[in-house]
């Protein structure tokens, strides 16, 4: 089994979208904030794979899940312009 320890990068990167820094905060920025009625895998934004991966990792509560997490949150917090 593959060690624990992914990074929000390979996150994207296993979600099929684009995983450069400018890329993930841009997705970010889109979709924030996240209402929480919304799990996370049924937002509106994630194809049915996607979302299917997400998911799983946190039903399995597969070695993917604390990153998932840490999106869902990510994802939750109010979208504040610097």
């Amino acid at each position: 089994m593959e060690a624990q320890g992914h990074s929000l990068a390979n996150l994207f990167k296993q979600l099929g979208l684009d995983n450069t820094e400018q890329a993930i905060q841009g997705f970010i920025k889109k979709n924030t904030p996240l209402s929480s009625k919304v799990e996370l895998h049924k937002a509106n934004f994630w194809s049915a794979s996607q979302s299917s991966f997400l998911q799983q990792s946190k039903d399995d509560d597969a070695d993917w899940a604390e990153i998932v997490d840490q999106l869902d949150a990510m994802l939750r917090r109010p979208n504040v312009e610097s």
